[in-house]
């Protein structure tokens, strides 16, 4: 039944030229909400952190609602905010709270939508439920986020050999950082997937530089063809 709910959003996705995807990252501080800020911008969508580990001077939320300057309405709640910036199952427990599965299910919205997990794919959210379970259960693709300096290749192979083994769709990557010379090629080359985006290092971000990036690499049209709209 939850295989035949998953390709039924989908279908319904793509019927309505509508895209939802999950930013995950390969290890911790990978520039997940930045690449989220991005993809909200360009195609103006919904933005969910279904779980917030850590409230210091802004949550990921308010930093996307402040890079995209999109609608307020399109910053859907979090499920739960914790006050320590630790993994979700140990935050929850500090703040001595249960985390019930029914509040991580997708939002019903009408617009594209996109998911920033909490922390990387194998952290778990519960003592018996890891991140990368969730994702499986939500049933939508996966755009990885990388670095792109030193030690970029063995964190991607793992996370992508990982969603690779529970079914996951990967619709591509994005690489963050300065410019490397060869790590883009071999990351396409061993791991076949292509790069949706580099994302430059830039010392001040706002709306003004994620438009003009988006536009450069022509981010729609990318999307577009990996979903086969």
């Amino acid at each position: 039944m939850g295989n035949r709910n998953s390709n039924f959003k989908k279908i319904m996705s793509t019927i309505k030229n509508q895209f939802q995807f999950v930013i995950c990252g390969t290890d911790t501080d990978i520039g997940k909400t930045l690449i989220s800020s991005f993809f909200v911008r360009g195609l103006n969508s919904f933005y969910w952190k279904p779980i917030q580990s850590g409230i210091e001077s802004e949550t990921d939320s308010q930093a996307v609602l402040r890079l995209t300057k999109v609608n307020k309405a399109k910053i859907i709640n979090e499920a739960y905010i914790f006050r320590e910036p630790v993994s979700p199952h140990w935050a929850a427990e500090i703040d001595q709270k249960v985390i019930n599965f029914n509040l991580l299910n997708l939002p019903n919205v009408d617009g594209s939508l996109i998911v920033e997990t909490a922390g990387g794919l194998m952290v778990p959210i519960t003592r018996n439920y890891l991140q990368i379970d969730q994702i499986k259960q939500w049933g939508i693709p996966v755009i990885l986020v990388c670095k792109s300096g030193l030690g970029t290749l063995n964190h991607t192979f793992l996370s992508i050999e990982a969603l690779k083994k529970r079914n996951i769709q990967i619709l591509g990557l994005v690489i963050n950082g300065e410019k490397h010379l060869d790590n883009p090629r071999i990351l396409t080359e061993f791991s076949g997937l292509p790069i949706i985006a580099e994302f430059p290092y830039i010392q001040k971000i706002d709306s003004k530089n994620l438009d003009i990036l988006w536009e450069e690499q022509n981010i729609k049209k990318k999307l577009t063809s990996l979903f086969d709209f």
